[in-house]
C-alpha cells in the first residue's frame, strides 16, 4: 500500500482521493449523461438507463428519452414527473439523454431566511460558495408558500429545438406545500456542457407531483449542500449526437428554456 502511494506522489495523482477510494469509500463526483447544448439542440435519445445512473448517484436532476418528462433523484430514488404534473417511480430499464447525478451526503446544513423568494435565496447561497469554480449539490428540505413548475410532453421525430418543445409546456403551481428541491449549482466555465448557475427540480413530499421549477418562495426549509470537485461527462455516440453542430451559442435560448 505505502509504495503504491509513493508511486502516485511521483505521478502527480490525488493521494487523498484515492486514499480513499483504497478504504472503499468512493470519491463523490457529478457523473453527466451529455451536454446541455445537446439537449437544447434536440438530442433526445440516449443510451444510458436508470440502473446504470444509480450506480453513479443517489441525488439528481434530468430528463427521460424523447424528453418525456422531468427526472429527479433523491435518497437513491428516481422519479418521473410527466407533463400530466403526477410523479411516477422510474423501472431501471429507462434511458435517459441527458442527467446529473451524484452520491450526496449533504456536508453543510443551512437554515434558509423565511420568506426568500427563489431568486433572493440563489443571491443569498452565493455569497456562502466557498470556491465558485467547483460544483454544487444542493438538497432544500421544507414548506415553500409559491411553488411554480413545468413538464414536457414526450417528443416524436423529427424532434424540435428545446426552446421550441417548452412553448407547449405543462406548468403547475402547488402553492403552499411541503416536498423537496433538488438543485445543482455549475461554475460559468461549464457554459455548453452543464447549465451554469442554478438547476432546479421539485417533489412534493407525499411524491405525488413536482417539476422543473420556474420560480418559488420559501416559508421554512433547510438546505444541504455538498461541493464537488470531480466532473465526468459522458457523451453519446449515436448519429444524432455525432450530426449535431455544438459550434453554436445557446446561452439565450438557456435562459428562455430555464425561466
Amino acid at each position: 500500500m505505502k509504495k503504491m502511494l509513493i508511486v502516485l506522489a511521483l505521478l502527480g495523482l490525488p493521494l487523498q482521493g484515492w486514499a480513499a477510494d483504497a478504504r472503499g469509500t468512493p470519491s463523490a463526483a457529478l457523473f453527466q449523461v451529455s451536454t446541455i447544448d445537446a439537449l437544447l439542440s434536440g438530442v433526445y435519445d440516449g443510451d444510458v438507463t436508470i440502473g446504470e445512473l444509480r450506480k453513479r448517484g443517489n441525488f439528481g436532476l434530468g430528463t427521460f428519452n424523447r424528453l418525456d418528462g422531468e427526472m429527479l433523484a433523491v435518497d437513491g430514488r428516481y422519479y418521473q414527473i410527466k407533463a400530466n404534473g403526477v410523479a411516477y417511480p422510474v423501472p431501471p430499464s429507462m434511458k435517459t439523454p441527458f442527467a446529473s447525478v451524484v452520491r450526496f451526503t449533504g456536508t453543510k446544513t443551512m437554515a434558509l431566511p423565511q420568506g426568500i423568494s427563489g431568486a433572493e435565496l440563489e443571491k443569498w447561497l452565493d455569497e456562502r460558495f466557498d470556491n465558485k469554480n467547483l460544483f454544487y449539490a444542493i438538497r432544500i428540505d421544507g414548506k415553500f408558500s409559491r411553488m411554480q413548475t413545468r413538464a414536457v410532453a414526450a417528443q416524436e421525430k423529427p424532434y424540435r429545438p428545446l426552446v421550441e418543445v417548452v412553448k407547449t409546456q405543462a406548468v403547475f403551481n402547488l402553492d403552499n406545500t411541503r416536498g423537496v428541491i433538488v438543485g445543482l449549482w455549475s461554475p460559468a466555465f461549464s457554459k455548453g456542457i452543464s447549465v451554469p448557475g442554478y438547476h432546479w427540480h421539485f417533489l412534493t413530499a407525499d411524491k405525488k407531483a413536482g417539476g422543473h421549477i420556474l420560480s418559488f418562495s420559501v416559508d421554512e426549509a433547510t438546505a444541504k449542500i455538498d461541493a464537488v470537485s470531480n466532473f465526468n461527462v459522458r457523451l453519446p455516440r449515436d448519429e444524432a449526437f455525432a450530426k449535431t453542430d455544438l459550434s453554436k451559442d445557446r446561452e439565450h435560448e438557456l435562459n428562455k428554456v430555464e425561466r
